[in-house]
């Protein structure tokens, strides 16, 4: 199995456009975040983990949810989503299972790395999320030709033209 660690703010906060809802509305921007995910897992070989922190937060008990397709970890309280990341690493390299880590943080790009994972920067990471919703637009949307009836091609033709009579004959 590959999985993917997402260090979720780090991720949030590299990205223009969730980092300014992020500032009205952090649950909105982790929402968002996970939406994205969810479609790139759709699309990717990952198993996808994003990993929320609440190292601040008083009385964090900390938590693992299904989001759809994806898990979101929220870390207890002193607990950052850097050191739950390293952990989640080190136990899944000595399954043999592939690791790839997705966060800017330098030196736990450095961590990781030691531990035999696989990184990929914030940036890269969204470059990766952009470019699987290309593929699904193409894939799933313009490449489906418009079909003026589609029911008439369903029809045998005797039907076909009485149905057509029917819709042109005068009242």
């Amino acid at each position: 199995m590959h999985y993917l660690l997402v260090d979720g703010y780090n991720v949030i906060h590299c990205n223009k456009e969730l980092a300014a809802i992020a500032t009205d509305s952090l649950d909105l921007a982790r929402k968002k975040l996970c939406d994205a995910l969810c479609e790139f897992k759709a699309l990717s070989h990952y198993t996808i983990l994003v990993v929320f922190d609440a190292y601040l937060v008083k009385g964090g008990k900390g938590s693992i949810e299904k989001y759809r397709n994806i898990k979101v970890v929220f870390t207890k309280e002193a607990v950052t989503a850097d050191s739950y990341i390293e952990r989640a690493a080190y136990k899944l390299a000595t399954r043999n299972d592939k690791i790839t880590v997705a966060t800017s943080d330098a030196l736990e790009q450095l961590i990781i790395t030691g531990q035999g994972a696989m990184r990929i920067s914030a940036e890269a990471l969204w470059v990766e999320i952009e470019a699987s919703r290309e593929k699904m637009r193409t894939r799933h949307i313009d490449n489906k030709p418009i079909k003026k009836n589609p029911l008439a091609s369903l029809l045998d033709p005797e039907t076909l033209k009485k149905l057509e009579e029917m819709r042109f004959r005068d009242k």
